[in-house]
């Protein structure tokens, strides 16, 4: 059993704007296309492969706003579309999944995710990285600061030992601390109106 799975397909073939269709673009598009209608038949360059017999296996793909792919690949009989909104307890068990090798418990998931609701997903799993990256930075401070880094790794003789970054050990006040600061990165995002300065051609 396989299947072809294309994550965030919306990224890579969706129109934006004023953004043009590549001929990678055309290519990927007319490929599937051709797949959906006639899933048994492989086109070699301007040929076809009458002899050969392909097996049918199902193509998955995932996106946030197929509004943005070409009409005709997404039609119905092309297409089979499902809406997924994770409701509360989705996201208890899918934010529970994350921390659980860190030992964190079901009552301390609850209380993140309260303390930050109408969050992403993604935004609970950068809560972890964050606490990693501040950890990791405190470390390369402590053996000698960003411009040793090099000499202290690279160049060190095999006879001598290398520091040992110990990871940090998840609490639930630590996360809370970087859901703060990453809360007030979204906010300044907002007051400064950047994304619009980014997607100004977007509105027009």
């Amino acid at each position: 059993m396989s299947c072809l799975m294309i994550n965030d397909i919306d990224a890579g073939l969706g129109r934006f704007g004023n953004t043009q269709m590549t001929v990678n673009n055309q290519i990927v598009v007319g490929t599937l296309m051709n797949l959906c209608d006639n899933p048994k038949r492989v086109s070699v360059g301007q040929d076809w492969r009458e002899s050969d017999v392909t097996n049918r296996i199902p193509i998955i793909v995932t996106g946030n706003d197929l509004s943005t792919i070409y009409a005709p690949l997404i039609r119905d009989g092309r297409m089979d579309k499902f809406y997924w909104q994770p409701n509360r307890e989705d996201i208890l068990n899918i934010v529970q999944r994350m921390y659980e090798k860190d030992g964190i418990s079901r009552d301390e998931v609850e209380k993140i995710v309260n303390t930050f609701p109408n969050q992403a997903l993604d935004f609970y799993g950068a809560l972890r990285s964050r606490t990693y990256d501040k950890s990791i930075l405190k470390w390369i401070d402590d053996i000698g600061g960003a411009e040793n880094f090099a000499s202290n790794f690279l160049k060190r003789r095999k006879d001598k030992n290398l520091p040992v970054f110990i990871p940090p050990e998840q609490t639930t006040e630590a996360l809370l601390e970087s859901g703060y600061s990453l809360l007030k990165e979204q906010e300044l995002i907002m007051e400064t109106k950047l994304s619009k300065e980014y997607m100004k051609n977007i509105e027009d």
